[in-house]
């Protein structure tokens, strides 16, 4: 071996040194470090009394020290404006609450999605300003009542599901078909709905997609796209697989509407077995989700 091959032989030692154990585990965290880490927080339900407002602002302080790059909002933000009795003063003073709660969030994005609880439907007139999903889609400064945006790679659908026996209007979903099929082959996608669309919870409570069929066929075609499905509304946490696709009904942030709950049985804020909390999502550039549901007190 002469002194040119000694030195060659002697570079790649050294480069191999350079790139020994450590630096090939570090090289391999830099890998799996998410491309985005995001908090679901859904079914907020946000009330006067109780303590809702410092509870949830509290909450919400918790969830930006996990260092999220945004929020996503699953509906039922506010306590209830669906019901007969709800008067416009009412609906008023809780978006009011809403907005100083999430004022805290001044510098993260939240997008949010229609929940069934959200919509003031005994307004006077359909023309009145303050009825229905439009005046919703206004308070949680969303661009339209279902579309979609793409961060860091990932692209993120958000459905309503407030529709005929809970399902997408077919306007939507032609909408739907549409978006899927114009990304990149191989694109990961989240789509979040209020109601779940696949799981356990819709077996145990109900609260389900009655389109479920089309929805997870509609999936199954672009199984390349899809990683994961979010959802609340049954305030209860499941985590199901389906043709490769995550179906994840992350709870409530209001527990149990705040109340006590099942205390006695599971714990305090317990609605069934299912404390109040939020999940934090860490989304890989391959495409894999991992998702954790985290109790709050």
């Amino acid at each position: 071996m002469n002194r040119r091959d000694i030195l060659k032989h002697t570079g790649l030692i050294a480069a191999g040194t350079l790139l020994g154990p450590a630096a090939v585990k570090a090289a391999t965290a830099d890998k799996r470090k998410p491309a985005l880490t995001i908090a679901h927080i859904t079914d907020v339900h946000i009330r006067e009394d109780l303590n809702a407002p410092a509870r949830f602002k509290k909450c919400l302080e918790e969830v930006k020290r996990k260092n999220v790059d945004f929020f996503l909002n699953g509906g039922d933000s506010i306590f209830d404006a669906s019901y007969d009795d709800v008067k416009r003063e009412r609906v008023t003073q809780l978006w009011q609450i809403w907005d100083d709660c999430i004022s805290t969030l001044k510098s993260h994005d939240v997008y949010s999605c229609l929940g069934n609880h959200d919509m003031w439907w005994k307004a006077p007139a359909k023309d009145d300003p303050m009825y229905g999903k439009d005046y919703v889609v206004q308070r949680l400064k969303i661009p339209h009542r279902y579309y979609s945006f793409t961060r860091k790679g990932w692209h993120f659908i958000i459905l309503d599901s407030n529709n005929d026996k809970v399902s997408l209007d077919e306007e939507q979903y032609l909408w739907l078909e549409k978006d899927l099929q114009q990304l990149p082959a191989g694109t990961p996608t989240l789509v979040m709905s209020h109601y779940p669309i696949l799981g356990i919870t819709p077996i145990l409570v109900g609260g389900g997609h009655s389109d479920h069929q089309r929805l997870k066929s509609l999936f199954y075609t672009h199984r390349d796209k899809v990683k994961i499905c979010l959802s609340g509304h049954n305030h209860l946490s499941d985590n199901t697989v389906y043709n490769g696709v995550r179906y994840c009904c992350n709870g409530a942030m209001s527990g149990f509407w705040w109340g006590t709950g099942d205390k006695e049985s599971a714990g305090e804020g317990y609605y069934l077995e299912t404390p109040p909390g939020y999940a934090i999502l860490k989304l890989y550039a391959d495409g894999e989700v991992e998702n954790e549901y985290i109790a709050h007190s």
